[in-house]
């Protein structure tokens, strides 16, 4: 098994919530619901949501800002970290999670060296 990184890319729904009490505890119950199905099958080693506080750092590393990186509205919002035979199987695993209910995408990645 390979191990692939796949990032989150959503609009900031935390900051001008468009979606109702009711949609969003659904959302929350698929995503319960997706990370017990492919964690009890091996593929998720791990991943979680990002906070809003943060920090960049650029220049020499001497140019630091209390601020993370936003194109528009859009911030990654979480990680995960999945073990798959190929990419093929970790887009398919990707393409099935909850994410694109509220508008958000997927970007994955392996790891190197392996």
């Amino acid at each position: 098994m390979k191990d692939f990184l796949v990032l989150f890319r959503e609009a900031d729904g935390r900051k001008a919530n468009k979606h109702t009490q009711e949609e969003i505890q659904a959302h929350r119950e698929n995503w319960a619901e997706w990370f017990a199905q492919w964690t009890k099958a091996g593929n998720l080693v791990g991943g979680n949501s990002l906070s809003l506080e943060g920090r960049m750092i650029k220049g020499d590393g001497d140019i630091i800002t209390d601020q993370i990186h936003q194109v528009g509205t859009e911030i990654v919002g979480g990680f995960l970290l999945l073990k798959a035979e190929s990419l093929e199987q970790a887009t398919a695993i990707a393409a099935s999670c909850p994410i694109y209910e509220f508008d958000g995408y997927a970007e994955i990645r392996g790891m190197q060296n392996q």
